[in-house]
């Protein structure tokens, strides 16, 4: 019985474990890397083919987006989630198929042009297509014999629709041992889905970290300080835009909007209109309404019952096609503007950042993690411009963050989801955060509440029959071309102001600066080109 740590650790995506037991080899989740990565991820130790099958605890791409790569490398074993992971998962992974075959055209019509070899997607939509086959709805609560020695268990996680923590039960031989895989552990008090559920007994933990060092603070009135950035940003004449994971957190924002117009709490600008500008996002809130039985939670089915959708209303404009995508940026009436991704990575809220970031009299709301290297993380540190479609947009908007509205538990909730296990677990290792906070956390755990805890690297492997680690992998930092850093933001504005301050004065020494200054700039733009 070993497991293997291979990606999201000491970095916030790209989740992967391997565990080899009972004669099976099987991981958990299988996820995309998104940002800039800290650490090289290791390899899967064995090929596609040779998996037996594999557990998702829930659909985000972090966590699920590399499964079609692994039916075009050969897989064809069962995939256990739950049914709502299951429907969100249909139309994710479709979507990022589009995404990897649109940018591979991209790349390769520049290519072409260029003389130089042309690439081709990680995979396709026949990959994100026909790996649903293999996709096996499972309940909350029920356990599940996966294969002879290994009983699975769904728990809500309080995440995402869907989202889940999975208990495994390895038994070998005379020996048995309980794995709890915390995957992304939710916030309390989010709208529409309920609160996170806790495991009572493990023998080893793979826990989370990503909000590890830091606390949401006290529950946010999220409705008045969303509905005071609209007012102040349409009394303006502007747009509120915002980018949004299309899956969970959009829909959170709709029920939010449907609230502030029921209640008529923006004067003066009527009932205004909000566009959802994200087929992902459209398709996702149908399986939302589809899954209302099952995970919605108290408040929600109340205006359920009372024949309310919760997140509908009107004057909402539902987004679909390229023409009507690019039509937004036309009018000029004051809107919302909801569109994925979150992290500004991709899709078409680039288009809406490219129209609106340069005007003053426009907002863009950060509602959701960013991870470092990302577009939406320059923003918030506070770049003064950034580039998109290969052209510099100045950032003059307003560039807001509505801190705690988060569908992560802070470092209260992850105490108290760890701290729930009525025996400590023999060792928890701390995942899923960026490398400072892992060690943060992984200390908490130790000096404060006397856990045995680890913050493992990946190409870790930990042996459960010796109780030891076996393996150890790379500690060594990998440097990768950041697109628009905070590093680079940081740089490229201090050498300006230098060259700005050295042009107003004499001297052959304030030449030489100059010159230096000259170098630091042409780098930067070497740099980002």
């Amino acid at each position: 019985m070993k497991l293997m740590f291979i990606g999201a650790d000491h970095e916030v995506t790209g989740s992967c474990h391997y565990v080899e037991a009972c004669d099976k080899r099987f991981i958990v989740d299988y996820g995309m890397e998104q940002g800039l990565n800290v650490y090289e991820n290791v390899e899967l130790p064995v090929n596609a083919g040779s998996l037996d099958f594999i557990l998702l605890t829930h659909a985000h791409i972090d966590h699920s987006g590399l499964i079609p790569l692994l039916y075009a490398k050969g897989f064809r074993g069962k995939i256990f989630a739950t049914r709502a992971t299951t429907d969100l998962c249909e139309i994710m992974l479709q979507d990022s198929a589009h995404i990897q075959e649109f940018e591979a055209e991209w790349k390769n019509r520049k290519a072409r042009r260029s003389g130089k070899p042309e690439v081709v997607p990680i995979y396709t939509m026949d990959d994100a297509v026909n790996v649903m086959q293999y996709f096996v709805p499972c309940p909350y609560g029920r356990q599940i014999e996966v294969s002879d020695g290994i009983t699975i268990r769904f728990t809500d996680i309080g995440h995402l629709l869907g989202s889940s923590s999975i208990e495994v039960w390895l038994r070998e031989d005379d020996v048995e041992k309980k794995l709890v895989f915390s995957g992304d552990i939710g916030n309390f008090d989010q709208p529409l889905i309920k609160d996170p559920s806790y495991t009572k007994e493990a023998d080893y933990v793979i826990m989370e970290s990503t909000y590890g060092d830091r606390y949401h603070g006290k529950h946010q009135d999220y409705v008045t300080e969303l509905t005071n950035v609209i007012q102040r940003t349409f009394d303006r004449g502007g747009n509120v835009v915002i980018p949004s994971f299309a899956v969970g957190r959009t829909q959170e924002l709709l029920y939010y909007i449907r609230q502030i117009k029921a209640e008529d709490r923006v004067k003066d600008h009527g009932d205004f209109k909000v566009v959802v500008d994200s087929p992902l996002a459209v398709e996702a809130t149908k399986i939302f309404n589809k899954n209302i039985d099952e995970t919605y939670d108290e408040e929600a089915m109340e205006l359920v019952k009372e024949g309310i959708n919760p997140i509908t209303f009107s004057n909402l404009h539902l987004s679909i096609t390229t023409e009507e995508s690019k039509a937004i940026n036309f009018e000029t009436e004051p809107m919302v503007i909801i569109s994925a991704s979150g992290m500004c990575e991709a899709g078409r809220i680039r288009h809406h950042l490219k129209h609106n970031l340069w005007r003053p009299e426009n907002t863009i709301i950060f509602v959701g993690y960013q991870a470092y290297g990302t577009l939406g993380r320059s923003l918030i540190e506070g770049a003064k411009e950034v580039k998109l479609f290969g052209e510099t947009i100045k950032v003059s908007a307003d560039i807001v963050r509505l801190e705690g509205l988060s569908g992560h538990a802070d470092k209260n909730g992850l105490l108290k989801w760890v701290n729930s296990f009525e025996k400590k677990p023999e060792e928890v290792f701390v995942v899923h955060g960026e490398d400072a906070v892992c060690e943060a956390f992984t200390s908490c755990l130790k000096d404060e509440y006397k856990f045995k805890a680890r913050a493992p690297y990946s190409g870790d492997v930990y042996d459960f029959i010796s109780d030891e680690w076996i393996e150890w992998g790379s500690r060594e930092r990998i440097q990768k071309k950041p697109k628009q850093s905070s590093a680079y933001i940081r740089l490229l504005t201090a050498s300006e102001r230098l060259k700005s301050v050295i042009e107003h004065n004499e001297g052959g020494t304030n030449k030489d600066l100059g010159k230096f200054a000259d170098q630091i700039i042409a780098l930067c733009d070497k740099w980002e080109r």
